[in-house]
């Protein structure tokens, strides 16, 4: 089966989440998203997962008020945290077939 990845432009992400290009600039210098594709920052395309969590850094930076470089350690403790769910619900469901 064919693995189907969508792109985002950084114009569509200031369109569609608000933002300016600046800050999507200071998001990637502080290593919170990384482009998938592109020269420059306006030919910069994120895979649906990066805009995933540069619109969440950018609602952190927004709501909370707080520096890029601890919105990079709270971005990165909540992709841990969410690798270690998938983690966990893959061995249940191992678990579960070893049980039942």
């Amino acid at each position: 089966m064919a693995e189907i990845v969508m792109w985002v432009s950084v114009q569509e992400l200031c369109q569609c989440g608000g933002f300016t290009e600046q800050i999507i600039i200071e998001a990637v210098d502080h290593g919170i998203a990384q482009p998938a594709d592109g020269n420059n920052s306006a030919d910069w395309r994120f895979d649906t997962a990066g805009a995933h969590w540069l619109r969440k850094a950018v609602r952190l930076h927004h709501d909370l008020e707080i520096d890029w470089i601890a919105i990079s350690m709270v971005v990165d403790l909540l992709q841990k945290n969410e690798s270690l769910k998938r983690q966990s619900l893959a061995f249940e469901q191992q678990l579960g077939r070893f049980i039942n």
